[in-house]
Parts: structure tokens; sequence; C-alpha cells
């Protein structure tokens, strides 16, 4: 089965934001209509144009929006470090695009049409001069003379439809604080006009005005407007005003009018990650899978889906197959390193952490000394290695923090590794450059600890003079005079560094060693 989609960008409907121009297609397709009684008859239901829009075939399949900047997972992810991903906004109107839609303009065009059970008639005179209007905009193809002739017709007593025509040429003419203007005088003459509520709506969604497009949006509905696009564009602007129960209702009655266009599943997806239903994201992300097995964005969605639902290993397998498919990105491929990280398995996250680095073309060094210093964390060592080596390829392009970094790191794990005189030279040199950085203070006492007890409490009370590191190091400084049986000394050093930083394990480690230093007492 064939998806469609619908486009609903604001940048291209008649020339940009911020011109006048008008769109090629309106004018080539405004000789097509036919003027006289096919216009004005008071029958033209066929015109309206919600129901033209829901009535055609076809759509896009390949100018739609990355799926991760459409739907944001917004699950309780905290045993994996969250990444900061752009995207935008939700709040505007690039996640949607009717408006350079050939079926959008035509009929947009057919809404100079009119419904006579909802909209208000006309006289004969003023079918006239309607009619003079639309030959002008038909034959010499001439908005401005067009727009010329009917506001000079215009009186207060016309026919609101009148005021809707020029609220249409407004709207043709990317004019639309005028347009809503007159939109908005051809409802207060006429109160059900559906039409007039339709167009004023779909330039707040455009403007990005979602409160003030929902009473709009609404009324199109209570007044019949039961089309998919009045129900996906009322749940895009509910799930913008972060209503997302209204959001999903509404995209379930777009889904069910139009079980095709892609649009309204990731609305409705968008909607069930907003309230945590993480169950009914993944289901959803199934069935889209199912319908196009090659669309990476999909399995990636999921993937956040069974994040949400605590399935790491299940997300990773979806992560993994992205991969495999050619289509993984630098952030995909980080998470599955944090997921192996999380579930112990060292090689893999290494595995992972370097593709990731491999896609960005070894041009950002953060993410590879950020996963050795993980690694390195958790006595990986030897992945950690593998890490720091693929970024000292290309030392001599690193900035001076990065060098300091991928320094501090080497010298880290060759202190973990009983290294020498090397890792010590390593270390001593970060600090001259740098006197207050606690962790290379932090790592040469760690050093000296072995040997010299004397130098190494001389870095620790250095480093405990930095505020970011006072913590660590009266830990360490005090498992270090602990080492030496002097429990008393220890004693203060551990109580404040629990006290900083309060932890069990710390806590149990001060109640150990103040009952031996009682016993010794």
């Amino acid at each position: 089965m064939k998806t469609k989609r619908i486009d609903i960008s604001a940048s291209r409907f008649a020339g940009g934001h911020g011109g006048t121009a008008v769109c090629p297609l309106f004018r080539r397709s405004v000789s097509t209509l036919a003027m006289g009684s096919f216009l004005f008859a008071g029958a033209a239901s066929a015109n309206e144009m919600l129901d033209l829009l829901d009535a055609l075939p076809g759509g896009k399949t390949d100018r739609g929006p990355a799926l991760a900047e459409v739907v944001h997972a917004e699950a309780d992810m905290s045993a994996i470090e969250k990444k900061s991903v752009a995207g935008r906004n939700p709040g505007t109107l690039q996640d949607l695009s009717v408006w350079d839609d050939e079926r959008f303009q035509k009929a947009f065009l057919a809404s100079y049409g009119a419904n006579a059970e909802i909209e208000p008639r006309v006289s004969a005179v003023e079918r006239e001069q309607l009619q003079k209007v639309m030959d002008i905009m038909s034959e010499e193809d001439d908005l401005q003379k067009a727009m010329k002739q009917l506001r000079k017709v215009t009186k207060e007593s016309s026919s609101a439809l009148f005021d809707f025509t020029i609220g249409n040429l407004y709207f043709q003419q990317d004019e639309l604080t005028e347009a809503l203007g007159w939109y908005d005088r051809a409802i207060a003459k006429f109160p059900t006009f559906r039409r007039a509520y339709k167009n004023a709506g779909l330039i707040h969604v455009r403007n990005g005005d979602f409160g003030k497009a929902l009473p709009f949006l609404t009324k199109v509905v209570e007044l019949g407007g039961h089309t998919s696009i009045a129900y996906g564009l009322l749940g895009f602007a509910y799930g913008s005003t972060e209503n997302h129960l209204c959001a999903e209702s509404a995209y379930r009655q777009a889904i069910l009018l139009d079980p095709e266009t892609v649009d309204w599943q990731l609305g409705l997806a968008r909607s069930f990650f907003k309230q945590q239903k993480f169950g009914d994201a993944a289901g959803l992300c199934e069935t889209l899978i199912q319908r196009q097995p090659d669309n990476a964005e999909f399995w990636l969605l999921q993937a956040n889906a069974y994040l949400g639902l605590k399935q790491p290993m299940k997300a990773a397998e979806n992560y993994e197959y992205v991969n495999a498919m050619g289509q993984a990105t630098s952030a995909s491929m980080v998470m599955l390193a944090d997921i192996y990280i999380n579930e112990a398995r060292w090689d893999m996250a290494a595995d992972a952490y370097l593709r990731a680095y491999e896609l960005d073309r070894a041009n950002n060094p953060a993410t590879p000394l950020r996963a050795a210093k993980i690694l390195a964390s958790r006595g990986s060592l030897d992945q950690s290695k593998r890490m720091l080596n693929r970024v000292a390829e290309k030392k001599s392009a690193l900035d001076p923090a990065e060098l300091k970094e991928l320094l501090k790191l080497q010298a880290r794990v060759a202190v973990a590794e009983g290294g020498g005189a090397e890792a010590v030279k390593m270390l001593e040199e970060v600090v001259e450059v740098d006197p207050l950085d606690g962790e290379a203070l932090i790592l040469l006492a760690q050093h000296y600890g072995r040997n010299v007890p004397e130098k190494a409490i001389f870095y620790y009370e250095r480093a405990a003079n930095i505020e970011s590191h006072e913590a660590e190091a009266k830990l360490y400084h005090g498992q270090l005079l602990v080492g030496q049986a002097k429990y008393g000394d220890a004693l203060p050093l551990l109580r404040r560094a629990y006290e900083l930083k309060p932890r069990p394990d710390i806590e149990d480690y001060v109640e150990q060693v103040e009952r031996i230093a009682k016993t010794r007492g």
C-alpha cells in the first residue's frame, strides 16, 4: 500500500513569509475555473477546500521532515545519558507542509466558490459584480486590478462573500494580516461562514499562532467540516499548545478518515510520547515500520519508545538495524554505545563509540574523549586506550582544551595500569599549564600514594582547595590515611566528603572507620 504525505510548508506558499509574490500556480489555476454559475450557484460543496483536499489522491513521501524533529521522546531514561538533539521548535509550521502542495493551491482557489447551506447567498447584482472580478483574474491575470474592482463595489451591506473574497485575494498575495481582517468581517456578517473560519484558522496555523487557530479550527468541525485536514491541523494545534490528550483525539479522527497520510500518524505518535504512552508509541511505530521498513526514522522513533519502556536492549536492536542499513547517525550510535555501557558490554560500546566518531568524520573528538573517560572509570582500560589512540591520530588538530583532556585521560589510564614516569610527566605538564586542574592533581596524588604518601597528601590538599573537587580529594585523602591506620585523622576528611556528596557507600565506609577508630581508641 502506497503511503501519501501531505506537505504543509509555510515558507513556499506564495513566495515566502516576507514576500508578496503570487504563486504562479494560483495564476494559472484561476483561468481554469469555470466562472458564473459554477462559482456562485450556491451549491458548490465540491469547491470546499477541506473536502477537496481529502478527495484528491496522491501525495508526497520524500519531502517530509525528519521524524525525530516531528516527534520527540521525553522518556524517563535516567540510566542513559541524554543527548541534546538539535531540532525544530514544534511551535513552528516546518513540521507540516500544505502550502506548496498543488492540491492545496487548487483547492484554495476553489474556496472562491460557495455552499448555500453554511455560506451567504448573493443577489443577482452582486453575482454580476463578482463575475467581473473573476473575469479580471482569469483573463487579465491581474490580482491588484481585481482587488481594486472588488473593493470599489464592497459596502457594509454587501454579502459576506465579498469580504471573504477580498480576504482570499490578500491571502494569495501573502498579506496575511489584511486577509485575517477581511475574514473576520465576513464572519461578523455571517457567523456560520465555514470557509471563512477555515481560512482564518489556516493563517493562524501558518503563523504559528496555535492558540488563536484553535477556535477557528474547532468551529470548522462544528459546522460540518469533518475532514482529515481539519482534524489533522486541529491535532497539530492542540499538540503545539501542549494539550496532548485533545491532540491524540484529533489525530485519531484524522487517521480514521485518511489512514494513508503519515503526518497524522507522526502527530499521534508525538502525542503518545508527550503522555508517556510508550507502549502505544512502540505499537504505532511497528505499523509504520511494516509499511516502510527502509525508513530509518521509524526504527529510531521506536527505539526511543523502547527506552521509555525500560527495554534498552530492544532499543539497541533497532539502533543496530539502522546501522546495518547504513543510515546510522553519530547521535544514534552514541545512544547505542551508552546502552552497552550500562549493560557492561565494553567491547561493543567501544565499537559503537568509534563508529559515531567515524560518522562525524573524526571532526568531533569530544565524543571519543567522553567515551574513553567513561570506559576508564568502569575499569575497561583496553577499550579506553583504543578510543584515546584513535583521537591521538589527529593530536595536532586538537584545540588546547581537547589536548589537555587527551593528556589527562592518557595519564589516568597509565596510572590505573601502574604506569610510571611518562604518566607523571604528562600530568605535571597539565598542572603546570593549569594549576587549578583538580582532576590532574588527584591523579598525581593517586600515583604518588603508592610510594610517596607525603607528596600524595600535598596534591590532595591542593585539589581540596578547588570547590568542584573538594569532596573527591578529601575522600581519597581519607582513604590514604586509613591505609596508614591513621583512623582519627581520616574521619574528619571522610565526614566532610560525605557532607558534600552524600552517598550510601561513603556513609557505610565512614561508619566502618568510626567503629575501627573506637576499637583502636
